[in-house]
């Protein structure tokens, strides 16, 4: 007969507390095989061989719960889906230290100012900021892989000209930069402007490092300011005019979009062309709205949000006009591939985050449907639009 051990002994092995040991016991993991004339708990190698699998697990991020619902149970045909998904978990957690780590290390690397704790504020909400913009780039990388990079694209549309004189407001990790590095028209001087904290920091790095590879007599200026703040445009003034201003995804940002709107029209040249994006009506809405009636599936949420962004476009439109004498709108494309009905019906849940119990609840005729045009087509493409304005005195 196997020798049995009490609660220390095993936890000993183990390498864990009797704490442990009891709690494990509580969560239905690791039953006693047998007590002691005092009903002291015994355990035999079994229960040993088990310990050790909760603790190894454990170790590697799963929950008692997951440990106790998905492996203890015997299920051994999850065993490899479950460590996938402990993987893709596991690695988040990762991107979420990392991104907050960066940001730290960036906001104690400033010299300019003794830290209070409202620059904290500032950071946590530029993670924020970050963060959603990393997911959405590495999610459009992902689908758009086939198509020509996205910064490129914007870059053409730009039609930068030699000599330009460019203000670049919130320029963020500048990939619009970075893509382009070597196509940087002769001559050209850029100016850019945003936040420490932001990704302008990293920017500033690579400016420094990569400064000898821009073409002839290109130069770029980063300033970190506070684009609200009086004293920023009164800086940003001193260099005026400026034959293009570029104020892409910032207006997301601001409390008061028209009063960079209206400070921008002031210090552009004449002749000069100021470029924001606009708003346009969500192409995933509109996919939604089709799938939907093709279903048969009455989604009326769909046609409130796709009326808000419509509304929404005619408002900002109207701002623009304000300040501007002309306003052309120029339309880019990116063409989004899904060749997995499960990933793009988990894209419909974040686009539609709002509305989980309705996609839930409707999600096995939407993944059917996904998996029909799939099986026929090869993929389902979908071709998301965006919109920049280009505003002329």
């Amino acid at each position: 007969m196997d020798k049995k051990m009490t609660s220390g002994e095993i936890a000993k092995k183990a390498g864990v507390s009797q704490k442990a040991v009891r709690l494990y016991d509580e969560k239905g993991l690791l039953k006693p095989t047998g007590y002691s004339e005092g009903n002291y708990r015994l355990y035999d190698e079994g229960a040993l061989a088990i310990l050790e699998k909760i603790v190894a697990l454990k170790n590697i991020g799963f929950s008692l719960e997951e440990i106790r619902d998905n492996l203890i149970a015997g299920d051994a045909g999850n065993v490899e889906e479950a460590l996938r998904i402990q993987l893709k978990q596991m690695e988040e957690k990762r991107y979420q230290i990392e991104k907050v780590c960066a940001a730290i290390r960036r906001t104690l690397e400033r010299k300019d100012k003794e830290l209070d704790w409202d620059d904290v504020a500032v950071m946590v909400q530029n993670i924020s900021l970050d963060q959603k913009a990393d997911e959405h780039h590495w999610d459009a990388l992902k689908h758009t892989a086939k198509e020509q990079d996205w910064y490129e694209k914007i870059f053409e549309s730009l039609k930068i000209q030699k000599g330009e004189k460019v203000l670049d407001l919130g320029c963020g990790f500048a990939k619009l930069w970075r893509n382009n590095w070597n196509r940087i028209p002769e001559n050209t001087k850029i100016y850019g402007y945003d936040l420490h904290g932001s990704w302008a920091d990293d920017f500033a790095k690579y400016v420094e490092e990569h400064r000898a590879e821009l073409p002839d007599n290109v130069e770029i200026a980063l300033t970190f300011a506070d684009l609200e703040q009086e004293d920023t445009w009164a800086g940003i003034d001193t260099n005026k005019e400026y034959s293009m201003i570029l104020a892409h995804y910032l207006k997301y940002m601001l409390k008061e979009p028209e009063v960079l709107i209206r400070r921008a029209s002031e210090v552009l040249a004449p002749g000069g062309v100021f470029s924001v994006n606009g708003t346009t009506v969500s192409k995933w809405y509109l996919f939604m709205q089709n799938v939907t009636g093709k279903l048969g599936i009455k989604a009326e949420f769909v046609d409130d949000l796709i009326r808000a962004q419509e509304v929404k476009k005619e408002k900002e439109c109207a701002v623009l006009q304000k300040y501007f004498s002309k306003v052309e709108t120029v339309k880019l494309t990116n063409h989004w591939h899904y060749e997995d009905a499960e990933e793009l019906l988990q894209k419909m849940k974040e686009v539609f985050a709002e509305q989980e119990k309705f996609i839930c609840a409707k999600q096995s005729r939407m993944k059917e449907y996904f998996a029909e045009r799939i099986a026929k087509d090869g993929e389902i493409v979908i071709d998301i639009d965006s919109e920049f304005h280009h505003c002329f005195k």
